[in-house]
Order: C-alpha cells, then sequence, then structure tokens
C-alpha cells in the first residue's frame, strides 16, 4: 500500500539523530572536568579547587644559588678582611680635606656638563648645517677630539702658557683690540673645565645629532609646511622629541664625566680624587681606606645621576607613551599588593 502525498511519518521510523547523514556544523568540545566518567563514583573536583603548578626550573634556582654564594663570598670577604681598615674608612669619609675636594668635583661637572651639551648642540647644527664650512668645521672638531686622550688635552692646556704669554681679539694680520695676559685668566680650575668641555662637547655633538636624526622627518615637513621659522622648529618640535634619544645617552656621557674629573688631579686641581690621593701620600698607611672613601663618593654622585635620568626620560617621555613607567615606590606598592593578594590565595586553598 503506497504512501499517500503529505502523510506523517511516525517517530518511530523517524532515523535517529546520532545515524542522519547530515554533519554537524557545531564544534567538537571537550568533556568538561567535572562530568563523571561511567563506572567512576568519585566525585571530581571542581575547576577553583584545583590547583595550577607552575613549571618547574631547576637550572633558574641553580644559578641564583651560585650567585647568591658568590655574593655573600664578596661581602665576607669585605667585611672579614683587616686590610681595608674600615674604621680608617668611617674617619676619613667626612673629613673635611674629603668635603673641599667633593665640591670641586661637584663645581667641575656642573660647569663641564653645561658648556659641553651647549657646545655639543652648537657642533651637532653645524654638522646638520647646509654650508660646506660649518659642516667641515665641525666634522673635523669632533674626529679632533675623540681621537685624542683627555689627559693629553688637560696637559696641553695646562701648558698653553710656554706657547702664548698673551691672547689678543682682533683683526687676524691686523690691529689688536683687546689683550690680556693667559697666565692669570687660566687657573686650575680654568683649564680643568675648558679641557673637559671641549672633550664633552665633541660626544655631546653626535648624541644630540642622533637624537635630531632620529626625530621622524614627516615632523620636519609639518612644521614647514605650516611656515614656522626654523628657529621655531628646532626650539618646540624637533628638540622636544630628540630629547627621548638624547637623555639616556647623554646621562652616560655625564657619567662618564663625573669619573672623567679625577684626571683633573694632574692640573694641579684637588678634586675628589686629588684629595684622596693627596692624603694618602701623607699618611701612607690610609692609602686603601681613603681609595675606598672615594669610590663610595664616586659610587653615590652616579647613583643620584641615575635617579635624577629616571625622571627626566618620564618626564620627556609625555605624549609619546600610554602610560609613564612606574616610579620604584610605586613598583614596591604593586610588589607588596601582588604579594598580601598572592598570599590571600594560598591561605584559602
Amino acid at each position: 500500500m503506497s504512501e499517500s502525498p503529505g502523510a506523517a511519518v511516525s517517530l518511530a521510523s523517524a532515523p535517529p539523530a546520532a545515524e542522519t547523514a547530515v554533519p554537524s556544523t557545531e564544534p567538537r568540545t571537550a568533556r568538561p572536568a567535572e562530568a563523571e566518567l561511567p563506572g567512576d563514583n568519585t566525585a571530581p573536583r571542581p575547576l577553583a579547587a584545583q590547583r595550577v603548578l607552575p613549571l618547574r626550573r631547576p637550572g633558574r634556582w641553580i644559578a641564583t644559588a651560585i650567585v647568591l654564594v658568590l655574593v655573600a663570598q664578596i661581602v665576607h670577604g669585605l667585611v672579614t678582611n683587616p686590610f681595608y681598615q674600615w674604621d680608617r674608612f668611617q674617619y676619613w669619609f667626612l673629613r673635611p680635606t674629603i668635603l673641599d675636594g667633593l665640591l670641586i668635583t661637584l663645581q667641575v661637572t656642573a660647569y663641564s656638563a653645561v658648556l659641553g651639551l651647549l657646545g655639543g648642540i652648537l657642533i651637532a647644527l653645524g654638522r646638520l648645517s647646509r654650508s660646506p664650512v660649518l659642516r667641515a668645521v665641525s666634522w673635523t672638531y669632533t674626529w679632533l677630539f675623540r681621537s685624542v686622550p683627555l689627559i693629553v688635552v688637560l696637559l696641553f692646556l695646562y701648558n698653553f702658557s710656554a706657547l702664548y704669554k698673551t691672547l689678543s681679539l682682533g683683526v687676524p694680520f691686523g690691529p689688536a683690540f683687546f689683550t690680556f695676559d693667559e697666565s692669570r685668566l687660566a687657573t686650575d680650575i680654568v683649564v680643568a673645565v675648558v679641557g673637559l668641555s671641549l672633550n664633552e662637547a665633541a660626544y655631546a655633538s653626535e648624541v644630540v645629532r642622533s637624537g635630531i636624526l632620529a626625530v621622524d622627518q614627516g615632523q620636519h615637513e609639518a612644521a614647514s609646511a605650516l611656515g614656522l621659522p626654523k628657529s621655531y622648529q628646532f626650539t618646540k618640535i624637533v628638540f622636544p622629541q630628540a630629547l627621548r634619544s638624547i637623555t639616556p645617552n647623554y646621562v652616560n656621557l655625564l657619567i662618564n664625566l663625573i669619573k672623567s674629573t679625577s684626571l683633573v688631579f694632574y692640573v694641579s686641581l684637588l678634586d675628589l680624587f686629588g684629595s684622596a690621593q693627596s692624603m694618602g701620600s701623607t699618611y701612607p698607611g690610609d692609602i686603601v681606606p681613603l681609595l675606598l672613601v672615594a669610590t663610595v663618593w664616586y659610587l653615590i654622585l652616579t647613583s643620584a645621576v641615575s635617579i635624577i635620568q629616571f625622571y627626566v626620560e618620564r618626564y620627556v617621555a609625555r605624549g609619546a607613551t600610554r602610560t609613564l613607567p612606574p616610579t620604584p615606590l610605586q613598583k614596591l606598592r604593586t610588589g607588596l599588593r601582588d604579594l598580601r593578594a598572592r598570599a590571600r590565595r594560598e591561605a584559602a586553598i
């Protein structure tokens, strides 16, 4: 008997869902962790109670242990070795002679850093100038003072009066308008500042030039399209953006400048190192404590510069990054908060 069109098909005669030929378009999902397996009478642990174990890294722990042992050995040697004479170190650390030398070091560093940066900016602009004379003179200056050792520059300036008794300003090969005695002008601190500034300007010029070249060319084109003067373009648009690249590199030069001030001892200027060296000659038994005093003061000065560098970099990064890097105090607070949260999770489990 044939089935009439439109008759309903019974459920018993319909094929089961598993035997249908139509493929399922839904993705296959893994079996949930809470589902029980057939024949398993034990209830599985909920996902919230399961603990994820971190990957074990034995190499990291071994390296950490080795470093800690080495650091402990160094600290033990510093504390227990009587040759360091820490009592004499404490005696010399704040002596007026050392503090006077420290003050001279700070003065020479400050003057040389400012003059060196200003000279570096001028030389960098000369290197980027369209004038072939300015480019040639700037390149020659940079090449010369980066090639000659700083101690040679200082000694040459210290004996400059032997070459020129007097200095004058006037028309070349013509009359002189101003004449002055070089020996009265070139005091020990002036020789030190001039020598360090000349050397610093040569290196700073390359730092400034690289920072200016790092600014996108579109910024120059946009400023020129607005009809802004060249001086305004440099001071308000180009140089503020270049500071992001200039700051870390110039701080490295500044730290090196602080250490380079120890060479002014050879031009009869008693800075920090010169004071320690002079006292070491007077008290031969305290040479090591005095060297440690100079070392610790240099560490303090360079650490202070590094802290200032962090905040300067954070300041010039405004507008270039979405979020400013956290300060050390903010990092400490975040670390303590994460540690307390982790302790509460461990206690809850």
